[in-house]
């Protein structure tokens, strides 16, 4: 349940990233709004998340799904470049996070 949790959280830290970006610097009130929700729900599940995963894979499976999420959302929906290198470097992030989890402690 914990790492169902932790993943759930991650796909959250990616909404409040882009509710962020879509803020224009906290000028627009839903999405800043947006943010802080999501930002809470986000930080919650992770700290609960904590309680029974190690400190390392946990927080590393949390900040891949987000980053890589976020990235995905910003080529697909907001206009941010797409490249070979950026495809590479999504592959790299979710393979350390898998390769954290593989190599102990994170089960």
């Amino acid at each position: 349940m914990a790492w169902f949790v932790l993943i759930v959280s991650g796909f959250f830290e990616a909404a409040w990233a882009v509710s962020l970006k879509l803020s224009n610097g906290f000028t627009r009130p839903w999405w800043v709004l947006s943010f802080a929700v999501t930002a809470l729900i986000s930080f919650a599940g992770l700290a609960w998340a904590m309680k029974q995963l190690p400190a390392g894979p946990a927080y590393a499976a949390w900040t891949g799904i987000g980053a890589a999420l976020t990235a995905v959302v910003g080529m697909v929906w907001l206009g941010d470049g797409v490249s070979t290198l950026k495809l590479v470097s999504l592959g790299l992030i979710v393979s350390g996070v898998i390769g954290l989890n593989l190599a102990g402690g994170g089960h």
